[in-house]
């Protein structure tokens, strides 16, 4: 059974920062692309940021330049660095696995929340 459990979620002031982790188990880890996306009330849910197993890591213009996102494939876990956070990025966050480019196995983790408010 396939389980992505993310943490680290909360409420954060503007230019603050949080730290998400996402455990996997259940799949070969290094196997899996491992994402980020987040989705607030009334938008689409968009990609945060990826990381290749290898470690060729991919940002959304939003976030690049503020979020770092890092794996360690020795313990199944992504990491989301979020610093100098804007209420703009208040959301639920989803860790998302996925072996590309097939798509074929695809996973959502059941997301944590994001509060950035003074």
């Amino acid at each position: 059974q396939v389980q992505l459990v993310e943490s680290g979620g909360g409420l954060a002031q503007p230019g603050g920062s949080l730290r998400l982790s996402c455990a996997a188990s259940g799949i070969i880890f290094s196997m899996y692309t491992m994402a980020w996306y987040r989705q607030a009330p009334g938008n689409e849910r968009e990609l945060v940021a990826d990381i290749s197993g290898g470690g060729i890591s991919n940002y959304g213009d939003s976030v690049s330049g503020r979020f770092t996102i890092s794996r360690d494939n020795a313990k199944s876990t992504v990491y989301l660095q979020m610093n100098s956070l804007e209420p703009e990025d208040t959301a639920v966050y989803y860790c998302y696995a996925v072996v590309r480019p097939s798509g074929a196995f695809a996973y959502w983790g059941q997301g944590t929340q994001v509060t950035v408010s003074s």
